[in-house]
């Protein structure tokens, strides 16, 4: 008898960084902005590891339209209080010019374990990220359709990129965000995992030794969640505009579905060693949405823009289902546009050609990152 199709609901967090509007530099806010969303957001909003960050969550959402409602809503309750103090949110993956050894960690318990067991790695956190939640109830599939979906994280990664400054610099990276988040512990790809019990088992070995508290510091790209009946993607930069971050929630939640379907028919999508995997991660982080992916299949480096036709046609039928097909197709717009990444160089470099300075145009950066954060809200 075949199992109950899931309702795949999503659940979006994003993580902000915020400027002052006149200097376009961090700025870490008063408690009358973390208190005034709180009022209006309750738990959907909260302080970050770093002061000058703001995180915000949906709620359980039925699908993409639900959670646009919902983004949208948070979105606009963040910038309307962040401005009533001179500041504003950007959504971008790392801050292009300021500096991670002039900011403050939050004075939170959870955050002041970080510090001390992370030591100076953790104070190099200034970088944000998206995370995509798909609810699986059931353990063993949220094992299996990770496991597949791994193979996908790097397109993923390569239509998010949105940091390619650190600290006034071009690294010459589409997302140096990943660079600094993997030198902590516990990141990087998800190792295969062949059943729930063997996932506990693995987090048991740590949490015995009390390296680790629970399951919720285990940092992987893509996990089963520590708190929900969910699988979580995390490998994405956060994204400037919210339709970007729409479209990749929706890749996220078609993949999910269409994994899930294949594992029904004893189908499954190939898996890779991981090996494989993180050369098309990096690929991704380093080139982004302007270079392309291994296909291991055919053994060639296929452009992205192939890539995403064919995950398109790929996952139509569950986009249709879900109602995100719109959203799926919109990755097309990604391209065309370009990420996050090569807009901001793109900023830059006309910024330079008019006649500014280095400094004056990375802050042209930031301008432009405070304009997108507000586009369609």
């Amino acid at each position: 008898m075949a199992k109950e199709l899931p309702s795949f609901s999503i659940g979006i967090e994003e993580e902000y960084l915020l400027v002052d509007t006149a200097t376009f530099d961090l700025a870490e806010p008063p408690r009358a902005l973390m208190a005034a969303c709180e009022d209006e957001l309750d738990d959907q909003v909260s302080p970050e590891f770093l002061q000058c960050q703001i995180e915000i969550g949906t709620h359980v959402c039925a699908g993409v339209s639900e959670a646009r409602d919902d983004l949208r809503h948070l979105r606009q309750v963040v910038a309307k209080h962040a401005a009533d103090h001179g500041l504003a949110p950007i959504a971008s993956g790392c801050h292009p010019f300021s500096d991670w050894k002039r900011q403050h960690h939050t004075d939170k318990e959870r955050y002041n374990d970080l510090r001390r067991d992370l030591g100076g790695v953790a104070r190099r956190l200034l970088i944000c990220g998206m995370h995509v939640h798909v609810g699986i109830p059931d353990p063993e599939d949220r094992i299996d359709v990770m496991n597949q979906l791994s193979y996908f994280l790097p397109h993923i990664l390569a239509l998010s990129a949105s940091s390619p400054y650190w600290q006034g610099e071009d690294t010459g990276l589409a997302s140096y965000r990943l660079t600094v988040f993997d030198n902590l512990p516990r990141t990087g790809l998800p190792p295969k995992l062949w059943s729930w019990a063997e996932f506990q088992r693995t987090v048991d070995a740590i949490v015995e030794l009390e390296l680790i508290e629970d399951a919720s510091k285990i940092w992987w790209d893509l996990r089963p969640s520590a708190k929900f009946p969910t699988i979580e993607t995390r490998i994405c930069d956060v994204c400037p505009d919210i339709e970007t971050a729409l479209t990749l929630a929706a890749i996220v939640q078609s993949l999910a579905r269409y994994l899930w379907r294949m594992k029904e028919r004893n189908q499954r999508w190939r898996i890779y060693d991981n090996f494989l995997i993180s050369e098309n991660r990096w690929m991704a982080q380093r080139y982004g949405a302007s270079g392309g992916l291994i296909d291991f299949g055919r053994r060639e480096i296929v452009p992205l823009p192939d890539l995403v036709e064919e995950l398109i046609e790929l996952l139509t039928e569950d986009a249709e289902a879900l109602g995100c097909l719109t959203e799926l197709e919109a990755a097309r717009a990604i391209l065309a546009k370009g990420t996050s990444a090569t807009r901001q160089r793109r900023v830059f470099a006309d910024s330079v050609e008019a006649g500014l300075t280095r400094e004056e145009a990375l802050r042209e950066v930031v301008r432009s990152l405070t304009e997108e954060f507000h586009e369609g809200l």
